[in-house]
């Protein structure tokens, strides 16, 4: 066993927190490891709910993929309030692990996709137009318990509404919203951001393919594959990210990375579909220097 236990004297150290089903992370944080080393900082992979870990021998505990909470939410927030150094702190961890975190971006003048939220116990009655839309909790990640219904299909409907009454029975909060077309053409665009000395500083973006073909039927694993290429972010999109970030409660400072999720509402501007500031992937592999620029934010941090 790893020993956790190690004095924060000599190298600087790093958790990359992890689940016990990615005990060794994603290929893709892993990238980070290297850039970090040759800064002459130590980062490993540590499970969040391994009972042996001592979080106080790390100058930064830094989420990436525990990705095992969504069935516990509670306890990992609960978890996240005892690690000293976390980034994203744990007071953004529990309010961005619940969706309802949009209804609060959309006051604050963020354009965002439309939302109905349904609690468990109240009935829903789907829209009497026609139209596609997505179905998923309010907490959710890898669009698991996910789905998209076309509501003229009686069929469908029937599917949305079970679907919905599904998440309610387990004491999950469903939300439904409207399924942007403009995904099957132009994709998702996802942008991340890194702590610059300013707040958070624009890395880079990428493109993700559209991912929900149908109703929901369940996923194998942690997450649904995702279509990944790299993408140049537009004017708008990036005008639409800042003044996303600038409405994280808390100022958008003390957070080490974010990655903001746009896709072209009706009128073809951006609108955000998810604020990712807990357990993003990062893509570090589909920009030069993203590696790179991390290390440097995460070393910046520590300092």
């Amino acid at each position: 066993m790893t020993n956790h236990h190690q004095s924060t004297r000599g190298k600087p150290r790093v958790a990359l927190v992890t689940c016990t089903e990615l005990a060794d992370l994603e290929p893709d944080d892993r990238l980070v490891i290297g850039p970090l080393a040759d800064r002459g900082v130590t980062a490993e992979p540590v499970v969040w709910d391994d009972p042996a870990v001592d979080w106080s021998g790390y100058d930064l505990a830094m989420l990436r993929s525990p990705w095992d909470y969504i069935s516990r939410r509670d306890e990992f927030v609960a978890w996240a309030t005892q690690v000293p150094r976390l980034a994203n702190p744990a007071d953004v961890v529990r309010w961005n692990t619940d969706k309802r975190y949009l209804d609060e971006l959309s006051a604050a003048g963020v354009p965002t996709v439309p939302t109905a939220w349904v609690a468990p116990g109240e009935q829903w009655r789907p829209p009497a137009d026609t139209g596609e839309y997505v179905v998923k909790p309010s907490v959710s990640a890898g669009s698991q318990d996910t789905g998209r219904y076309d509501l003229a299909d009686p069929e469908h409907r029937d599917l949305a509404v079970a679907h919905v009454r599904r998440l309610g029975a387990a004491g999950r909060v469903a939300m439904i919203q409207p399924y942007l077309s403009a995904v099957d053409s132009a994709g998702e665009t996802a942008l991340l951001y890194f702590a610059g000395p300013d707040g958070p500083t624009f890395s880079h973006a990428i493109r993700k393919g559209p991912m929900l073909a149908g109703p929901d039927l369940g996923v194998g694993g942690l997450y649904r594959a995702e279509e990944i290429a790299a993408r140049t972010a537009g004017a708008d999109e990036l005008a639409v990210a800042q003044r996303t970030l600038a409405a994280v409660p808390g100022g958008p400072e003390r957070l080490l990375y974010a990655r903001v999720d746009l896709i072209p509402g009706s009128d073809g501007a951006p609108v955000l579909v998810e604020l990712e500031l807990t357990e993003p992937s990062l893509f570090l592999g589909h920009a030069d220097g993203a590696a790179d620029r991390l290390a440097d934010a995460i070393l910046a941090r520590m300092g």
